[in-house]
């Protein structure tokens, strides 16, 4: 009776060990410098540990918080990255971009009208807070 409990408890463990998937990695990706090099390596960054963790049998999701002189990156006509944001997007299902509410009001009074964002951002109330929220939910924090 013993050795019919161990075989059926290994046959168990295999069955869910053969089962099991990838694990999925947290990142977020700070951005708030308007230099486009910088929003290229944070881009590049992204891509590359997508590449990564994808090969791997891992799944992975991604958040580009941007704030301050960074929310350039996501001003729809005036980012040098959006032709990249737009096929990124595309492309990996799980990377979403945080655009600032503070900065994005800021900007919105100094221009006189509301500053338009790239269809794939999304407005947070505060980019920092985000960073935060986003660390204390277990988040790997990258800046570039």
């Amino acid at each position: 009776m013993k050795h019919i409990f161990v075989t059926a408890a290994l046959a168990a463990t295999l069955a869910t060990g053969a089962l099991a998937e990838g694990k999925t990695h947290h990142i977020a990706v700070h951005v708030n410098d308007g230099d486009p090099r910088v929003m290229n390596m944070a881009l590049n960054n992204v891509a590359n540990v997508n590449s990564y963790y994808t090969s791997q049998g891992d799944t992975v999701v991604i958040e580009v918080v941007a704030y301050g002189p960074g929310l350039l990156m996501l001003v729809d006509g005036k980012s040098p990255v959006a032709d990249r944001i737009s096929t990124m997007s595309l492309e990996i299902d799980s990377l979403t971009f945080a655009a600032c509410g503070n900065t994005h009001r800021k900007m919105s009074e100094k221009a006189g009208a509301e500053v338009p964002l790239l269809d794939e951002a999304s407005i947070v109330p505060s980019g920092v807070v985000r960073l935060v929220d986003l660390q204390e939910q277990g988040y790997a924090y990258i800046r570039p």
